[in-house]
């Protein structure tokens, strides 16, 4: 992937087209990619040029690559440990403590390890991945994260032969997280991915966007991200992360299993039981847009699931 330096990243509030990019020489195999970022980037980072599926060869509308802003990705928030009030969690979160914060990679790996989270952000490279975001709900968001392949934390704990599955796990903390309180859910929030599906490349884990740290509304210090799936997969403030040989109860899976698959791919042609998922309000832009196939990362997952039944995967 073709490194930028950090005097090419365009400010907050703009986004470079495909035909910016090739008018600046900055091409990718015929691919689009967005670079945003603002100030006070993260020690190290750098920004990867990340292929966005609405490319194939071709120039859209350009309103499908704008980044959505910083004002409305921390202001506009699913964090339930906090509220299930999207525009109550940045004000309920504000005081979250994320530092030191430890992250435990075990289970059937050869290296375990316990991580603290600036360890993290110097062993790994920083990079910046704008990814599409797309919300069970109906709602999407292209973010412009910064972080790196979850692949890679994985080669470093050398997981063995027996590990089928990925299982992540949040903080559990009721002094901080009043949602937690609540006991209509059984806390803390666990995800998981089958093993390929988290060496995949686009499967990343975040410690930023826009070139900061991430805020604790977001998921700080640290969160999934696999963009080609419901967002609800990406979890937040992870504490622990465990290769296992059975595959994991996710958090949603588990509150309401008539509605929510483990695989959670996003898919326009399975409606979820409440509603259509063929089309999105994408965050910050007028009318509706198409949803695509996983999310519109096809290219790049779909041999995952060959053979699987549509509904299966979901």
């Amino acid at each position: 992937m073709k490194k930028i330096a950090s005097s090419e990243i365009t400010p907050e509030g703009e986004y470079l087209s495909r035909r910016r990019f090739i008018k600046g020489g900055l091409t990718v195999a015929g691919s689009a990619a967005l670079l945003a970022a603002c100030g006070g980037s993260l020690p190290g980072a750098t920004a990867t040029v990340i292929p966005t599926p609405e490319s194939n060869g071709t120039l859209l509308d350009e309103l499908t690559y704008r980044a959505t802003s910083f004002e409305d990705i921390t202001t506009f928030n699913n964090f339930y440990e906090f509220s299930t009030d999207k525009e109550a969690v940045a004000r309920l979160s504000k005081n979250f403590v994320t530092s030191p914060w430890q992250v435990t990679v075990g289970g059937l790996v050869n290296k375990p390890g316990t991580y603290d989270i600036e360890d993290i952000r110097k062993k790994f490279d920083q990079e910046e991945r704008i990814y599409r975001m797309r919300c069970v709900e109906g709602w999407s968001m292209v973010i412009p994260w910064m972080g790196f392949p979850l692949r890679k934390l994985l080669d470093l704990v050398e997981p063995n032969s027996s590990a089928k599955y990925v299982r992540f796990e949040s903080i559990l903390d009721t002094t901080q997280m009043p949602g937690q309180k609540d006991g209509f859910f059984e806390w803390p929030y666990v995800e998981g991915l089958r093993l390929d599906e988290a060496y995949n490349d686009l499967a990343t884990l975040a410690t930023g966007l826009y070139g900061k740290p991430l805020l604790p509304q977001n998921g700080a210090p640290v969160r999934l991200v696999v963009p080609w799936k419901y967002g609800f997969k990406s979890i937040k403030s992870i504490v622990k992360i465990d290769l296992v040989e059975e595959q994991p109860v996710s958090f949603w899976t588990k509150s309401a299993p008539n509605e929510y698959g483990f695989y959670s791919n996003v898919n326009p042609k399975v409606s979820h039981p409440r509603w259509s998922q063929a089309s999105e309000r994408r965050i910050g832009q007028m009318g509706r847009l198409d949803t695509l196939m996983f999310n519109g990362y096809e290219a790049q997952v779909g041999k995952l699931y060959e053979g699987m039944d549509l509904k299966e995967n979901y």
